[in-house]
């Protein structure tokens, strides 16, 4: 495993690129709305970070992908294709924004409720998102992988919700996904020990049934293999010696 250590400068344009990131989801929050298609949602983040943020969207053309965003609705759970497909009062959404500037990467997603949720949608996303940053609090040099995979499990399941366990968070930088895996469930104690300098992402995806999933026929997009809804936050965050830094909140976040 061969875990890329930042240095300071390569530090600084991580956190220039994530705000980036962050600002695309700021941007795009008043047009997640009843009738809006989720193609709609692509070409106006497409746009922003092409125009207005002279970058470029990593999601497109990764491997294949062929949209600028990912959008993931109730019980798909991550890769969600933009499409034609018309949002409607009470669904929920995760858009996924990873951009590419200066040689470096910048990912984060957060759920989004489409006019008026039920209570257990809404509840949902708000156990991922704390289930998100009870990871996130773990984090200084010498915690381990398990133990920021254990809060995460840990909250989720006291809640009676399931961690999705086919996919994980990852190292980021000059390429979209390094080492390490970031696993969202895990025992106290095992597997890798942070350093400063890694910068990881955390993004539990957190089911409402089961944590078993299945990949649709167009490739990417991941459902819940129960049908389930499903809920998803991501950061990019940086290890420090005591802690941790916070490479893509967003303007909410960074006034609470």
């Amino acid at each position: 495993m061969s875990i890329i250590i930042k240095n300071e400068a390569e530090i600084e344009k991580m956190r220039i690129v994530g705000r980036l990131a962050a600002d695309v989801l700021d941007m795009i929050a008043p047009h997640v709305v009843p009738g809006v298609t989720t193609n709609q949602l692509n070409d106006l983040c497409h746009n922003f970070i092409v125009d207005v943020q002279q970058a470029i969207p990593s999601p497109l053309n990764y491997r294949g992908f062929p949209k600028s965003i990912c959008t993931s609705i109730n019980h798909q759970v991550c890769h969600g294709i933009p499409s034609e497909k018309k949002l409607k009062s009470g669904d929920i959404i995760n858009i996924d924004i990873t951009v590419f500037k200066d040689g470096f990467h910048g990912d984060t997603s957060m759920m989004f409720c489409v006019g008026t949720v039920s209570a257990h949608a809404q509840r949902l996303c708000d156990i991922a998102r704390e289930s998100l940053f009870l990871g996130i609090e773990q984090i200084k040099s010498g915690t381990t992988l398990g133990d920021i995979g254990n809060a995460i499990q840990t909250h989720a399941e006291k809640n009676r919700y399931s961690v999705v366990q086919d996919y994980c968070g990852h190292g980021i930088g000059r390429d979209f996904h390094e080492e390490p895996q970031v696993l969202h469930y895990g025992v106290p104690g095992d597997g890798l020990a942070l350093e400063a300098g890694m910068i990881i992402t955390i993004e539990p995806m957190i089911n409402q049934g089961k944590h078993h999933t299945k990949s649709l026929g167009d490739g990417w997009t991941v459902v819940t293999k129960d049908h389930s809804l499903s809920a998803q936050y991501e950061h990019t965050i940086l290890v420090t010696e005591n802690g941790y830094e916070i490479l893509t909140l967003r303007a909410a976040e960074r006034t609470n």
